[in-house]
């Protein structure tokens, strides 16, 4: 099935004034700002910009195409996405600008967001999601129980970078970044609420429930969209209002998070009716682990759990199974010092989602395989 590089092969010589923004052009866009463009794009005091062709040709003089493809996250391909944008008619003299990207440890904070000006007339202002780093995931899980600093700074980028423009914006992001589209549009003043079009989520996680009843946040949903893949994991985070389309990916599980893998039809992601049981299961199941803990606990708990990750060495997800065995040893010698309660959410979570995957995944797969027991003997 296409995804959104075939997207480009076969949509990509079409101008926004021949085809119109859709729903796989927020996809596109929500992806740029992964890339890292330190250097490359104009930062947040500059007026200046640069076009996606002269962003892509500075990016790979600085790095190799074997060097991108060596990498182990699942972000790592998407600098080839900007250069197949630069190549095609619909991006390539797209602009970019107001960049920003700060990743702070002690803050566990990690912030990336860039303008890109659309031939349309509309700017797309694109969130970094999370990255592969322990501090950006860190930050996620923070949502659980508060307000985190990217949150904050997606709305002071909003204000800033908006501010005596006037153009028609789309806030969009994907993974995290999603989420801070919302925030961002959320809270931000009402003369940069006037200037926003639409807001697209892609399988970014949810809020607390006290966010989900402000009413600033009731008057935003209606101008957002969101899609999640079947199996999605990350977009069953937290709590969520309004409604979401299901997209089909070429991948399993937690992978389908990878929005490369998300599948096209023409100028359309292919819908599905349902998510998969694993996705429902694992909602219900982190849904109900927050709803026995108060904030204090969720913070205790998500510090040693980090904590353990850390001790391994690893800064980065895609490091943790690197130098195999000494740092998964390490890593369970640091889950086996947690305070005791905090192993026992751990025993808890693991417990329930086994069982749950028995009731509704293996137990009905079973019965559709052996025969039951009806008959008299």
């Amino acid at each position: 099935m296409s995804n959104v590089m075939d997207y480009l092969d076969w949509r990509g010589d079409l101008t926004f004034k021949q085809a119109g923004f859709n729903e796989v052009d927020n996809l596109i866009l929500s992806q740029v700002s992964y890339v890292v463009l330190d250097g490359i794009v104009p930062g947040i005091e500059s007026r200046e910009s640069v076009t996606a062709a002269e962003a892509s040709a500075a990016y790979f003089l600085r790095h190799t195409e074997e060097e991108i493809e060596a990498g182990t996250s699942f972000i790592h391909m998407i600098p080839f996405l900007l250069k197949k944008m630069a190549e095609s008619r619909r991006y390539c003299d797209a602009r970019l600008s107001k960049y920003v990207n700060h990743i702070d440890v002690e803050q566990q904070k990690q912030f990336s967001a860039v303008q890109i000006a659309l031939s349309d007339g509309t700017t797309y202002i694109s969130y970094c999601g999370t990255d592969d780093t322990l501090v950006g995931w860190q930050e996620d899980f923070n949502m659980c129980f508060q307000t985190v600093p990217s949150q904050l700074s997606a709305v002071e980028y909003l204000e800033r970078t908006t501010l005596g423009f006037w153009p028609r914006y789309r806030l969009g992001g994907h993974s995290k970044g999603g989420n801070l589209a919302i925030y961002a549009a959320t809270k931000c003043s009402k003369k940069a609420k006037r200037r926003i079009v639409s807001i697209f989520n892609n399988d970014g996680p949810g809020f607390t429930k006290d966010m989900i009843d402000d009413p600033d946040y009731r008057e935003t949903i209606s101008k957002v969209q969101s899609f999640v893949p079947e199996g999605s994991i990350i977009g069953m985070l937290l709590e969520h209002s309004g409604k979401y389309t299901i997209v089909g990916s070429s991948q399993k599980g937690i992978m389908q998070h990878d929005a490369l893998s998300w599948e096209v039809l023409g100028s359309s992601f292919v819908k599905k009716e349902e998510r998969t049981a694993e996705s429902v299961m694992f909602e219900d199941t982190f849904k109900g682990w927050l709803a026995d803990l108060d904030d204090t606990r969720k913070e205790r708990f998500i510090t040693d759990l980090f904590d353990a990750i850390r001790a391994t060495g690893a800064e980065n997800l895609s490091e943790i199974g690197g130098n195999g065995l000494k740092r998964m040893t390490n890593l369970f010698k640091s889950l086996g010092r947690m305070e005791p309660e905090n192993r026992e959410i751990i025993n808890k979570l693991l417990s329930t989602f086994t069982s749950e995957y028995n009731k509704k995944i293996v137990m009905p797969l079973i019965e559709k395989i052996v025969p039951q027991g009806n008959a008299k003997k």
